[in-house]
């Protein structure tokens, strides 16, 4: 089953006192454009996040959050008091030594001092809790994976119906080409004896509509547009990792299309054309989603 590059995927794990989230979002690109968004404490291992990333995802523009959530008991920054004591001697010291009045609001005066409520511990990754961590990486992206394939099954059902719906046109066209043989026939003979006076070779004439008739011919035309619906199924059926296989034949499949589209000098014939034009046009647009 073919995959969509289009996904989402979460995970939320918790550590002790905190809640350990990551977040994945992809959409289609050409190529593996990653974007992290990571915090502080496991910027450190983003290379090996990364790396996890390009081996489950392969390919898509994808963003990647992670981010940590804490009780307010532990992220309440703590008030230096061995601080506080020592701004509130100083003071006073100067109060008594200037005349200076004494504030009226200590905790007002004594709070807004410099580093009282500023939290100096450096938090230090360990290895238990990067375990922790890498668990909930991988559950966001599995969950992101089965996303994408969920979307792959509605792509393929989408392509297996237009393409059921080319290969229905193209056999609307043959009885069109069978009968335009005889009147190109009719219609060059009538031409002929509306003319007064001209004399024409019959031999001549039958080589002359059989080169014409063969350079309107369309029937290889027909058989590798058959045959390139039937690659595009089966490659479908080979699994993800198809999307620019996909395109390539959906490309081929527009040139045959098109050349038969430029053989067909009955109206009815591409009007079948541009109906198929149509249903390919569809294609090319989700291919591009198609991982």
């Amino acid at each position: 089953m073919i995959q969509s590059m289009t996904g989402y995927g979460k995970a939320v794990v918790a550590y002790k006192e905190k809640k350990i989230n990551v977040e994945v979002k992809s959409l289609n690109s050409k190529q593996l454009d990653l974007q992290t968004r990571i915090a502080p404490l496991y910027r450190e291992k983003e290379m090996e996040i990364r790396q996890m990333v390009a081996t489950e995802l392969l390919r898509g523009k994808v963003d990647v959050s992670m981010w940590i959530e804490q009780d307010a008991s532990v992220t309440a920054v703590p008030i230096n008091g061995a601080l506080i004591e020592n701004y509130y001697r100083q003071i006073q010291e100067i109060s008594d030594k200037t005349g200076i009045p004494l504030p009226q609001d200590w905790f007002y005066t004594l709070l807004r001092m410099p580093d009282v409520t500023t939290r100096t511990e450096q938090e230090v990754l360990t290895d238990e809790e990067w375990k922790v961590a890498r668990r909930a990486v991988s559950q966001a992206l599995k969950a992101t994976v089965e996303f994408r394939q969920q979307e792959g099954a509605a792509l393929e059902k989408k392509f297996t119906e237009k393409i059921d719906n080319i290969e229905q046109l193209l056999a609307e066209i043959e009885p069109y080409e069978k009968g335009r043989v005889e009147k190109i026939r009719q219609r060059i003979t009538d031409g002929l004896q509306q003319i007064p006076g001209v004399e024409y070779d019959k031999n001549r004439l039958e080589q002359e509509l059989i080169y014409y008739i063969e350079k309107l011919d369309i029937s290889e035309e027909k058989q590798r547009l058959t045959n390139h619906l039937n690659y595009f199924r089966e490659t479908m059926r080979d699994g993800f990792g198809q999307g620019k296989k996909l395109g390539f034949i959906a490309q081929e499949m527009g040139r045959e299309i098109n050349t038969t589209g430029s053989k067909s000098n009955q109206a009815e014939m591409q009007n079948i054309v541009v109906k198929m034009k149509d249903e390919l046009e569809q294609i090319k647009e989700q291919v591009l989603n198609a991982l």
